[in-house]
């Protein structure tokens, strides 16, 4: 089939969004591709369709679990078959998937940067048919960049496992990415080993101007006045918004003081467990909620077309965050508003910002310390082992403060010295703790009965061990432990360490990673903080390398 016939037969759409059809065809003439198009653009199907008309492979890197299951999902509805492999699996579902994807007719393997840190799996994703692959959030890969993950810097090892005499193309994908962060997504993923010695990438760019978005400033005397602008846009805009602010508390606060004035809000963040951020995030979607009051945890993922604003109670860290969140307005092409609340007291938290981010380096050491003995790690030990950390306990039970534990455990992965992942998954697991013989004594319900008939029927160690499974009932499953049948222990997200070197008597940061990269981020500081003094489009555009030839 041609992409158009794919695109008609399996997504239902007659034309391409603009710039689909060009990087589909330079995907498809093998060529290394680099896409930048904005938030809700449309980058999915730019590597989908594809592989759809080669009927190849896909390898498909992205940071985000929820997305990966939202994308697989959604293929599985269009009878396209397609697998993922994350954080918490076990062996065996790994090797299910990755045979599924050399014997069966998948199409799209989905992954996690962090699973290219195995050799041996890099070895078995070498046997994989793979004809294409695909790197989601491609400016992680920049060292400097703004969202910077080690974990993509492993993916220039996937070509040592590649046949030699074959390319195979990639398509990197980001929605944000200055001139710089371009050329050195290009140099970080051009694969040397290719037979190809004309490594010349086409690049393709949607301007960041949107025409039905008004990006406005509000000079704010301080907090409270904030406050009354919020309720000034909410007033004054009709229909569904997103706030977005820095921290949990605040989330919690200003959703509150908003229902107190007799608005229709709700607030979202990391820490509220998957059960109540998902009903949180299904009543904003079906308008239910009016307006969501988050921490940039929400967000990926979510494609509600009729955001009519986005305001920001809290100036972001970074352009390319800012532009990221704001860009979920107005996705249906009616006009939408992106706000930024600027008070003077926000050049002081900036400042304090960029302290916490980077925090001393004996503080550094310190905190290695305190994990290691908290984990019970001793010196020599602990290479190759992965430990699930809690931080709340971590940070109560060692007097640390959160927010620079959380950025000292970034700087130390950035160093070599331990790898931490802020949203290690966990599967459910149970064992069903009555004999089989017994069961019928206990009254089961219909719906409990073919549960465990179901559980019992594909999991043939479940009186024993406990197991992994998937896709729990959680309400039959809390029923039944309740009454004792079984130990349910549901899935969880948590963090995670992993020792990449044996525990050391002394660790530093190196000025590589620490002070230039303090230096580049106090420089989107001051960016940001740019933007908030002087207003307008202009600025932004010109933040991307892009001459604004429209009016702000």
């Amino acid at each position: 089939m041609t992409p158009r016939e794919v695109l008609r037969t399996y997504y239902g759409y007659d034309d391409f969004r603009p710039l689909q059809q060009e990087i589909i065809n330079s995907v498809l003439e093998g060529h290394d591709t680099l896409a930048l198009l904005p938030t809700g653009g449309g980058k999915s199907l730019c590597f989908q369709i594809p592989a759809l008309v080669k009927q190849c492979l896909c390898l498909v890197i992205t940071p985000l679990i929820a997305l990966m299951r939202d994308q697989i999902e959604n293929l599985r509805k269009r009878d396209i078959r397609a697998a993922a492999i994350y954080s918490g699996m076990t062996y065996e579902q790994q090797r299910i998937a990755l045979d599924n994807c050399q014997f069966g007719p998948y199409r799209f393997l989905y992954v996690s940067p962090e699973r290219l840190e195995s050799a041996d799996f890099r070895k078995r994703l070498a046997q994989l048919p793979i004809g294409l692959v695909a790197v989601d959030e491609a400016h992680c890969v920049c060292e400097w960049g703004y969202d910077f993950r080690p974990s993509y810097l492993r993916i220039a090892q996937l070509w040592e496992n590649m046949p030699p005499d074959k390319h195979v193309p990639v398509l990197a994908l980001t929605a944000t990415a200055t001139p710089e962060v371009q050329t050195d997504i290009m140099h970080k993923l051009t694969n040397q080993q290719s037979p190809i010695t004309n490594h010349q990438w086409n690049v393709f760019r949607q301007s960041f101007h949107r025409e039905n978005l008004r990006y406005v400033v509000r000079n704010c005397a301080d907090s409270e006045d904030k406050l009354k602008q919020i309720v000034r846009i909410m007033n004054g805009v009709p229909g569904t918004g997103i706030i977005y602010v820095r921290n949990r508390k605040r989330c919690k606060e200003l959703c509150e003081w908003l229902q107190a004035q007799g608005l229709s809000a709700d607030f979202y963040h990391a820490g509220l467990d998957a059960a109540e951020r998902a009903q949180k995030q299904t009543l904003w979607k079906d308008g239910k909620t009016r307006v969501m009051v988050c921490t940039n945890a929400f967000g990926m993922g979510i494609d509600k077309p009729d955001v009519r604003f986005v305001a920001h109670y809290d100036l972001p860290s970074s352009i390319e965050a800012y532009f990221q969140e704001a860009g979920r307005a107005g996705r249906d092409g009616e006009q939408a508003f992106c706000v930024l609340l600027y008070a003077p007291e926000d050049d002081a938290k900036l400042r304090k910002r960029a302290a916490d981010h980077y925090p001393p380096q004996e503080f550094i050491a310190k905190v290695y310390d305190k994990v290691s003995d908290f984990l019970k790690v001793g010196e020599g030990s602990g290479l190759g082992h992965t430990f699930a950390l809690h931080m709340d306990e971590l940070c109560h039970v060692m007097g640390l403060p959160v927010i620079q534990t959380y950025s000292a455990l970034h700087l130390l992965t950035q160093a070599g010295w331990i790898a931490f992942e802020e949203e290690r998954e966990t599967q459910a697991r149970v064992l069903i703790r009555v004999p089989r013989a017994n069961l019928y004594e206990y009254n089961l319900t219909p719906e409990q009965d073919n549960l465990l008939q179901d559980l019992m029927r594909r999991y043939t160690g479940i009186f024993t061990d406990l197991q992994y499974i998937s896709e729990p009932n959680h309400d039959l499953l809390v029923a039944l432990a309740q009454r004792g049948i079984i130990t349910y222990i549901p899935r969880t997200v948590a963090c995670a360490v992993t020792y990449t070197k044996e525990r050391q008597t002394e660790v530093f940061v190196p000025a590589s990673v620490y002070e230039e990269r303090r230096a580049h981020y106090v420089a989107r500081l001051q960016s940001m903080l740019g933007y908030a003094r002087q207003g307008g489009e202009d600025y932004l555009l010109a933040y991307f390398g892009e001459s604004s030839t429209h009016s702000a």
